[in-house]
């Protein structure tokens, strides 16, 4: 059962580089996994069509930007709901668990009035905002953070460390998967974003890969080699971070049902 869901699971992706590689995008015989003529030349295409590297880069920027305020602003979150003891703490807490069902459809409009009065929109800025925390890594983070015995707090304090130092030197190196996790999570959202970039950015040099990728499909006509080919551009980066963290991702998830 594994295996035939491995199968089914991954069929869409081989069909994805099959179709990048068939010359002219010629989909209307015979469905095949072989290909007789294989061609990079719908990656050539995608070249021409847009400026792809400048696309490519806004996207990375863009992600690892907000990944690295995610993990800052979500671990000292998490930390401090986690460690502190202040007055409406649990409700502060359950707002934060709130948001997460709300979609971002419902926030776009209030979003883009704030960054329009502020004259922040069509901007790196613009892009990033929406992103710089995000209520599933703090409290992923603080289940985590929760389960770590305070007795090493304690040992620290007696040291003479603060809240900062123990937040960096004694639960940063012990939450390393669920760090992990919230990274891959942030990264994936921030890279496939599509809908608040549309909204927020005009100038075609800010445009993000999927909303560059958009661009591709035809009015009347579409090749489909060249789509497939910028999906496989937009698919091979989650890939790589996902196998470099994928242990810690495995890790993190397992403990943080743990009590």
């Amino acid at each position: 059962m594994l295996v035939i869901g491995a199968l089914l699971m991954l069929f869409p992706f081989v069909w994805t580089v099959v179709t990048s590689i068939t010359p002219d995008g010629n989909l209307s015989g015979t469905p095949s996994l072989i290909v007789d003529n294989p061609t990079l030349d719908a990656y050539r295409k995608l070249a021409a069509s847009v400026p792809i590297w400048r696309i490519v880069l806004n996207s990375f920027g863009i992600a690892v930007a907000s990944t690295l305020l995610q993990l800052l602003t979500g671990s000292l979150a998490a930390y401090g709901f986690s460690r502190l003891e202040f007055a409406g703490k649990k409700l502060v807490f359950g707002c934060y668990l709130a948001t997460l069902m709300v979609p971002l459809q419902v926030l776009v409009v209030p979003l883009f009035i704030m960054l329009t009065r502020v004259h922040l929109n069509d901007s790196y800025f613009s892009l990033l905002a929406p992103s710089i925390a995000s209520a599933f890594g703090i409290f992923l983070l603080k289940q985590t953070i929760d389960a770590i015995p305070r007795e090493l707090d304690e040992a620290a304090r007696i040291d003479g460390a603060g809240h900062l130092r123990i937040w960096a030197q004694v639960i940063m190196p012990l939450t390393k998967p669920a760090l992990a996790t919230v990274m891959v999570f942030a990264f994936m959202d921030s890279w496939n974003s599509y809908l608040w970039p549309l909204v927020v950015i005009r100038s075609p040099e800010l445009m993000t890969l999927p909303l560059g990728l958009s661009f591709l499909k035809g009015q009347f006509t579409t090749e489909w080699n060249v789509v497939m080919a910028g999906a496989v551009v937009s698919i091979l980066p989650i890939i790589i971070v996902y196998l470099f963290a994928q242990k810690y991702i495995i890790a993190g998830m397992a403990h943080t049902g743990l009590k």
